[in-house]
């Protein structure tokens, strides 16, 4: 069983209130504790080459620290994708176990990000320096942005030269149904909109940094993910589907039930050279 990367929503609440948040877990009643949390990294560790710490906001989870050091003992690649404010402890304590973070920065304008729900201002600012001792530390940059109405006009160029990630992910805003519907719809775009986004930014490849695409289908049914819970979930119809719990029913019971499709991760651009280069 081979599960590739897999992307671990440890923890629910976040300390933002991003109008377009496909994972807001509503209709997640409860959370792992930290033996449990543990527990459920060690279970998977044989069945995949990385492991992603994501929210909710991952930095709020009082043992990510320790999520990160045993994912990192058992051989797997580390990433934590933050909105930042609470990352630089991470960076400071974690850093020789933490191969990659991911950035989450949607806009290069301050106000639009506040608009978005991205902090109270400084969200700009803060992720350039964060990226900077990031990159000092040794973990590899990962920048992670979302198109939404409010942004769908902008030139990121001077601020992706910046931060200069390693990989810099674009993803067309995605409703899911029971997650920001109601919210999300003033914020939605069209394919043509993110086309123009993407060809805006292509020179950035001459660069060596590539907008990683992902449109709505593209996000749909390619991603190995696991709730609060400890439970396998996807995504395949617009709308969040929990299986059963993996401490209770072991990794390939608890994933059976779960629509992930393996062509459909490679497709997206989901397979690249993650292991972190050390000097």
């Amino acid at each position: 069983m081979d599960l590739i990367a897999v992307n671990f929503h440890v923890w629910k609440p976040c300390n933002y209130n991003c109008k377009f948040c496909f994972a807001v877990f509503d209709d997640v009643p409860g959370r792992l504790s930290r033996d449990e949390a543990i527990r459920v990294v060690e279970q998977i560790a044989p069945h995949c080459e990385k492991i992603t710490f994501v929210g909710g906001e991952p930095t709020l989870c009082p043992f990510l620290g320790d999520l990160i050091e045993t994912a990192h003992a058992r051989g797997l690649t580390t990433c934590v994708v933050s909105n930042g404010e609470r990352l630089q402890p991470i960076l400071e304590h974690h850093a020789e176990s933490l191969d990659w973070i991911g950035l989450s920065v949607d806009s290069a304008d301050e106000d639009v990000c506040t608009r978005l729900g991205r902090g109270r201002g400084g969200h700009v600012r803060r992720s350039i320096e964060l990226a900077r001792l990031a990159r000092a530390r040794g973990s590899r940059i990962k920048l992670n942005t979302v198109v939404t109405a409010w942004s769908c006009d902008e030139d990121m160029t001077d601020l992706v030269r910046t931060i200069r990630p390693e990989r810099w992910k674009v993803f067309r805003v995605l409703p899911i149904d029971g997650q920001n519907d109601g919210r999300v719809e003033p914020l939605l775009i069209t394919a043509a909109q993110f086309r123009a986004y993407l060809e805006r930014h292509a020179h950035l490849a001459a660069e060596g940094f590539p907008p990683v695409a992902e449109d709505n289908e593209d996000m749909t049914g390619s991603y190995v993910m696991i709730d609060p819970m400890g439970r396998f979930f996807d995504n395949a119809d617009g709308r969040l589907v929990y299986g059963p719990p993996i401490l209770e029913h072991g990794v390939e019971q608890a994933f059976a039930g779960v629509r992930w499709e393996r062509q459909r991760m490679i497709g997206r651009g989901g397979l690249y050279p993650w292991r972190r280069r050390r000097t």
